[in-house]
Formats: structure tokens, C-alpha cells, sequence
């Protein structure tokens, strides 16, 4: 009898133990990772070249002579066209981003790079 309850206790704390389990792997599924900023993407992938505050003045950037995304050159550049280089990329220089960062990202950096211009 004393096997026997013993035996019923594992079996419900097993029990409990995996719904606890489910309910927390549910929980993890369900709770995305959070977002990066289009600002700290730009931190993170395009700075190197283009620089914090894309004036384009970092050594990679005077080497691969990456523009300056404040200027009016590039500012006066269409979404459309600035989507396109963040996306596919120009140049061999400049590797396109839309496969990595995804298309909603890519026009989030174009609007960050548009704000450079501003600060």
C-alpha cells in the first residue's frame, strides 16, 4: 500500500512538472524577443562605415568612401531609392541588408538615416 502511494505521488508530481514545463515553454513561445531600434541597428551594421552620426567619417569609411548621409546628395534621394541600396546594397562595398534585418527594418534605417540629416 506505502508502493503504492509512493508511486501515486510520482505520478502526480510528474504530471505537475511537465503541465509546469508546458505552460512555461508556452509562455517562452508567446513572449517575442524584444526589437532593435532602428537606431541601434544603425549602430550595429552601418556605423563602422558610415559613423554615428553618418557624417561617413570612421577609417573604413574614407577607404570604401562612404557617403555622407547628411548630405543633400543622398537626402534628396527617393525612399524608393535608398530602400533599394539599404536592401540589395551598392557597390562591393556595401552589402545589402533585407535578407538579415527584413524589409520593414530596412525602411526603418532609411528613415533613421533621414533623420541624421536633421540632428
Amino acid at each position: 500500500m506505502i508502493k503504492a502511494i509512493g508511486f501515486a505521488r510520482l505520478v502526480v508530481s510528474a504530471g505537475l512538472a511537465l503541465a509546469l514545463i508546458s505552460g512555461a515553454e508556452g509562455v517562452l513561445r508567446a513572449s517575442p524577443l524584444p526589437q532593435k531600434s532602428a537606431q541601434d541597428v544603425y549602430l550595429d551594421k552601418c556605423s563602422v562605415c558610415h559613423a554615428k552620426d553618418g557624417s561617413g567619417n570612421t577609417a573604413k569609411g574614407r577607404k570604401v568612401k562612404a557617403k555622407d548621409l547628411r548630405s543633400a546628395e543622398i537626402q534628396k534621394m527617393s525612399d524608393a531609392d535608398l530602400i533599394h541600396d539599404v536592401a540589395q546594397g551598392k557597390g562591393k562595398d556595401m552589402d545589402g541588408f533585407e535578407k538579415e534585418l527584413g524589409a520593414d527594418m530596412v525602411k526603418q534605417l532609411v528613415a533613421y538615416c533621414r533623420s541624421l540629416a536633421k540632428q
